[in-house]
């Protein structure tokens, strides 16, 4: 039989053997239950009940008194109204303390190893007016803890935070749930590497700078599209455009995360959360979808394909929505803590699954990753030829007469195909031993200069591309060279 089966039979024993009375303590063992009836059906009132090792699981009647006690559970009066609404049943609620519970099959650790279960004969759920758990006085040793909900079934607990959200104050945490079932509190060991608070420090001001200068050169970059040359783009142009909006918005939402983190908002944290995992995703996917249109252009004889930028757009913003989406309904997204040593904490809303963002974020990427790497490489192999065709011929690089600094010009253009190409974030895969520290100062500094790098790399090719398109109108002499830009298919030489 599964717990909830085992609760079932239990309770129906217990409510028989209770008759008229009001009240009646069960125990089993190390379990210990407490039943109440209502006095008064037509009058019915919140209830109360406290534990602690001089009291054990007990009712109380004045609830002021409360505070005095390490665990109190506080059944709202919406709950009871909602079980007297149901035919056939007798009105009553149980708590049931359960020392030395199963654990799960992650082996999971929870406060005190214990769990609490409430009944009241019916299934209650939406609750307005929350279920409270009050533990007081709680010793995290280094955990986040977490509230956590299992509906009984199964030989073991499977915990989720389904319906109960955790508060802390302080050393009291309380669990606010919509629901009866078994609930406990949840200890998540926090990582043992901590940072110290001056690279933390110094990591959040590098961020903050860069993530400002990415986006102002981002919006210059859009300004010009949208407002000065948005007629005369091409395809190319405007797949880069989206991914500027992708990385815009990915700055905007990772500036405010922390000041929403701050404001103690569950919901808010939530959602600021999602936002900034779809904005990440679309970048990873802009990414992407920039190495294949360069693949694609590469191709002399590729086929033409219909709606081409239409797909292109719906390939990078609607799958990353769906992702969090289901990521956001398995209810995921929560508040997360970065620790320091000096015991200063910086808190940010993120996703507190571990193992959803190794698959989700690190395994995308990594995909993403490999696929962009290689792009790269055939795009270098690709411009070394054209160059040194143009070599051999003798041919003037196209406008050759104005630049001189060649070198530079191409370090330019290949640091902005590596931010293109999102490569600048493969650092992250460093973040590990004793590389971590150093992984972590490059990944920032380049993915601070990363919108500068952009904005230069958009402007020359969406200017070499004007330059290109004049200059067949005005001469029929010279056949401009692209060496600056990838985008444009080879021509026939």
């Amino acid at each position: 039989m599964t717990k909830s089966e085992v609760m079932k039979s239990l309770t129906s024993k217990v409510l028989e053997l209770m008759g008229n009375k009001a009240t009646a303590s069960v125990t089993l063992g190390d379990v210990q239950g407490v039943f109440v009836k209502p006095k008064d059906q037509t009058k019915l009132e919140s209830v109360s009940f406290i534990y602690s090792k001089d009291t054990n699981l007990s009712i109380i009647q004045d609830e002021t008194q409360t505070k005095k006690y390490p665990m109190v559970i506080s059944i709202p009066k919406e709950a009871l109204e909602k079980a007297a609404n149901t035919d056939n049943i007798t009105l009553f609620t149980s708590v049931f303390r359960f020392p030395n519970f199963t654990k799960d099959a992650k082996n999971s650790t929870v406060l005190n190893n214990e769990v609490y279960s409430i009944d009241m004969g019916t299934k209650i759920t939406n609750l307005t007016n929350t279920i409270n758990l009050i533990f007081r006085s709680v010793k995290k040793k280094d955990a986040t803890l977490h509230c956590q909900s299992w509906d009984g079934n199964g030989s073991k607990p499977n915990w989720i935070t389904d319906g109960c959200n955790t508060t802390e104050s302080g050393d009291d945490v309380t669990c606010e749930c919509v629901h009866l079932t078994f609930f406990t509190l949840l200890m998540v060991p926090n990582p043992t590497e901590t940072i110290s608070s001056t690279d933390l420090t110094n990591l959040t001001y590098i961020t903050s700078i860069g993530c400002g200068l990415s986006i102002f050169f981002l919006g210059v970059a859009l300004f010009m599209h949208f407002l000065l040359r948005r007629a005369r783009q091409s395809d190319s142009v405007h797949i880069l455009i989206n991914l500027f909006v992708s990385l815009v918005l990915l700055n905007l939402t990772f500036l405010t995360n922390e000041y929403v983190a701050n404001t103690g908002n569950l919901i808010g944290c939530k959602l600021m959360a999602g936002f900034m995992h779809y904005y990440l995703l679309t970048s990873f996917t802009w990414f992407g979808l920039e190495a294949l249109h360069l693949c694609l252009q590469l191709g002399r004889n590729s086929t033409p394909i219909k709606h081409y930028l239409t797909k292109i757009c719906i390939a990078g913003w609607a799958p990353p929505a769906v992702v969090v989406a289901v990521v956001f309904c398995l209810q995921k997204y929560n508040q997360l803590v970065i620790h320091a040593d000096d015991g200063k904490d910086v808190k940010m809303c993120w996703i507190t699954d571990s193992a959803i963002h190794y698959v989700v974020n690190i395994g995308y990427y990594s995909i993403i990753f490999v696929f962009t790497f290689a792009t790269f490489v055939i795009m270098l192999r690709w411009i070394f030829l054209l160059k040194g065709t143009a070599a051999n011929r003798h041919e003037p690089l196209a406008d050759s007469g104005k630049r001189k600094g060649t070198g530079t010009s191409d370090a330019l253009t290949v640091m902005g195909l590596c931010c293109t190409l999102g490569l600048t974030w493969g650092f992250a895969f460093f973040a590990y031993g004793a590389l971590r520290l150093p992984s972590y100062y490059i990944f920032t500094i380049l993915n601070s200069f990363q919108g500068f790098f952009l904005f230069i790399y958009y402007y020359k090719t969406s200017k070499f591309v004007g330059d290109q398109v004049t200059s067949e109108k005005t001469s029929t002499t010279t056949e401009p060279t692209s060496v600056e830009n990838p985008y444009e298919k080879p021509k026939d030489f």
